[in-house]
């Protein structure tokens, strides 16, 4: 689809220590393990002919240590599509199990459109992720 987004990539402070989270969350959503490499990883979403590749990348150079700001320039947060509300409910239970912080609990938010309905979360660097159903 043109516009579609085809890759992005995500900078942690270590790829290794965050991929049993990414793993588990993407997995979730479909995504699969495509390429492992001393960088970090990427996980792939095939379905026809969509694509989408999500890299994880362990942070270099000398702001390597810095913490992330969503309010800074820069990635603010990351949304996927849910296929329905019990999808997000579902991707709740699951951000639960595996012990992620969850900023906000599975709630409609009329303010972003009719129907808006989105768990958000981060990870262990503070990486603001959604995961939204909007009919």
């Amino acid at each position: 689809m043109r516009g579609a987004i085809h890759h992005i990539d995500l900078t942690v402070k270590d790829a290794h220590a965050s991929h049993a989270f990414y793993e588990s969350v993407l997995g979730f959503m479909g995504y699969r393990l495509a390429d492992a490499h001393p960088n970090g990883y990427d996980f792939d979403l095939r379905d026809g002919d969509f694509f989408c590749s999500i890299g994880i990348l362990s942070a270099r150079g000398e702001n390597a240590e810095r913490v992330h700001d969503r309010y800074s320039a820069g990635l603010h947060h990351v949304a996927w599509n849910a296929a329905s509300r019990e999808d997000v409910d579902a991707m709740h239970a699951h951000l639960l199990n595996i012990g992620a912080n969850i900023t906000d609990a599975p709630a409609a938010y009329p303010k972003y459109g009719p129907g808006y309905y989105a768990v958000f979360f981060t990870d262990a660097d503070g990486l603001k992720l959604e995961y939204v159903f909007k009919p």
